[in-house]
């Protein structure tokens, strides 16, 4: 294994085992590692395979690591950054759905996750201290940021922000020309902009429609692995269109699944590090053990790697085409509110007593006046939520 590909496992492979919080903390974690240690890019690149990691289908920060594995190693980096993020948090899901099967519940973890969450605070503000001005280029893309964030916090849908976004800084810069040098832009993203209308995509209605049958159909592997990828390869959003999809598919569909077993494959995605889309890997164990948790597994992350595949080799042409550099800078910079939307989100959900605050604002000293690994800001924040759960605080 050469030098960078070793370097690119190890990193994700770590990340994968320690990267609690969500995308916007895993966007975090990334940053901190490849830019600000490692400089294998700089921000603006960085900015860049953002803007295209929230533009597809697909969980944005696992599509991000793939992105930077290929930057830095190639197509053998393409494939284990991605591989790296993933496993760890399949392995311990698997864990977790075995335990569930045998105990019928999930462990406890909402004290582990509460003092993790109060770190992952600061650790956001502090990628998106650094990574603001780089995005900010001028008023257009600030005024567009500051808009992004008011619609967000609204609840505006979050691909209409980014599409919209890249749409206006093209048109304010003029780019007449842009539909000749943004065509492979258009032709890439034909697919995933054909699946947003309304805020949603498409898919939505379809599975509204299927789901009206309500229906019982007999479980299969294949029925199973064609589900989660059909969901890998339409799916914008968070948690809760997640949520929203499993259901329409596994409950109201199928009938394979009940509410509550649906409720705890999220909940199982939530509590363990790494890409939420594990909660694919909990529902193949429930429906068809080791080989239903395997392929639901690779059928639901299987599009992110088709997406990025398609997609990298569109940053070659920013410098030569501004139509493109204007669309992601739009998009770059709306992105960016959005990591900042969510980082208030959770302040609010999380910043409710004077030790969590407490620690979100030391872990904001640490990272500010010195040059602490965020690997041990995540223990210690994940060593206070045990010991506030086991103290009763």
């Amino acid at each position: 294994m050469s030098s960078p590909l070793r370097e690119v496992a190890t990193l994700f492979l770590r990340l994968g085992v320690t990267s609690f919080g969500g995308p916007a903390a895993h966007i975090a974690l990334m940053h901190e590692q490849v830019v600000r240690r490692r400089r294998w890019l700089d921000d603006a690149r960085f900015l860049d395979l953002i803007g295209l990691a929230n533009l597809v289908p697909g969980p944005n920060s696992t599509e991000l690591a793939i992105h930077l594995g290929r930057e830095r190693a190639g197509w053998r980096g393409f494939a284990v950054a991605g591989l790296a993020f993933i496993v760890p948090a399949t392995v311990m899901v698997l864990g977790l759905a075995w335990m569930y099967e045998k105990y019928g519940a999930l462990p406890q973890a909402a004290s582990l996750l509460a003092g993790v969450k109060a770190v992952m605070i600061a650790i956001i503000a502090q990628a998106l201290w650094t990574l603001a001005p780089k995005a900010v280029k001028g008023p257009l893309t600030g005024a567009l940021g500051a808009g992004a964030l008011v619609l967000a916090l609204l609840g505006v849908n979050e691909i209409a922000l980014m599409f919209g976004a890249g749409l206006l800084a093209l048109g304010a810069r003029g780019a007449r020309g842009a539909r000749g040098s943004g065509g492979p832009l258009a032709a890439v993203l034909a697919g995933p902009l054909a699946t947003v209308r309304d805020g949603a995509p498409p898919a939505a209605g379809a599975v509204a429609a299927a789901t009206a049958a309500a229906m019982t159909v007999p479980f299969s592997l294949p029925l199973l692995f064609l589900s989660f990828l059909k969901i890998g390869a339409v799916m914008y959003g968070s948690g809760y269109v997640l949520l929203a999809f499993l259901r329409a598919e596994f409950v109201t569909r199928f009938g394979w699944l009940t509410e509550q077993q649906v409720l705890d494959a999220v909940a199982a995605g939530q509590v363990t590090p790494g890409p939420l889309f594990t909660a694919a890997t909990f529902i193949g164990h429930l429906l068809g053990g080791v080989p239903g948790a395997l392929l639901a597994t690779l059928a639901i992350f299987l599009p992110s790697f088709v997406f990025v595949a398609l997609t990298g080799p569109l940053l070659r042409g920013r410098e030569r085409s501004p139509g493109l550099g204007a669309f992601l800078d739009g998009v770059n910079v709306a992105a960016l509110a959005l990591m900042a939307a969510v980082t208030w989100q959770l302040g609010r959900a999380v910043l409710v007593d004077v030790p969590s605050a407490a620690a979100t604002l030391a872990a904001l000293v640490l990272l500010a006046r010195t040059q602490v690994n965020s690997f041990w800001l995540i223990c210690g924040g994940a060593a206070l939520g045990l010991a506030r759960g086991a103290l009763g605080w």
